[in-house]
């Protein structure tokens, strides 16, 4: 238990957030079956699937599953004819341009943006650090360039 209260430390400094925020999000993620816990030794946090089968929709959908674009809450007054045509125009937009965002993270995976944020990173500490968090081949290959 305390090294794993330890590593969410570590990673809530390297993201600079509160410990809590790290524990609530790794919580969204073992919900959606995206990541697994062990408990007892060698406690932790670990992929629930190959990082390269991870998508990053997959994860935005599990932590912030919210619509890139609100309507206002409450409805408009029925009897204005922009209030009664906005909402169905906003919407059609809305949901359009939602479709297209959601594109680029689900061909995305975990693997791509590990690869990416490591790849102009000097050898040290953080790379060392990170390197294992997300074990496959390709990041092997990575961390012994």
């Amino acid at each position: 238990m305390w090294a794993a209260a330890r590593r969410r430390l570590v990673v809530a400094a390297g993201v600079n957030t509160n410990p809590v925020i790290i524990r609530r999000r790794l919580g969204d993620l073992r919900r959606a079956g995206l990541v697994e816990v062990r408990h007892g030794a060698g406690a932790g946090w670990s992929p629930a699937r190959e990082p390269e089968k991870i998508t990053l929709l997959e994860v935005y959908d599990a932590v912030d599953a919210q619509p890139t674009f609100g309507l206002h809450h409450t409805d408009p007054h029925p009897e204005c004819p922009v209030g009664r045509g906005i909402r169905p125009a906003l919407s059609g937009v809305y949901d359009r341009v939602e479709r297209v965002m959601r594109q680029e993270p689900a061909n995305t995976s975990i693997a791509d943006v590990l690869r990416e944020t490591l790849v102009n990173q000097p050898a040290g500490r953080w790379r060392a650090a990170t390197a294992p968090l997300v074990v496959t081949k390709k990041s092997q290959q990575l961390n012994e360039e």
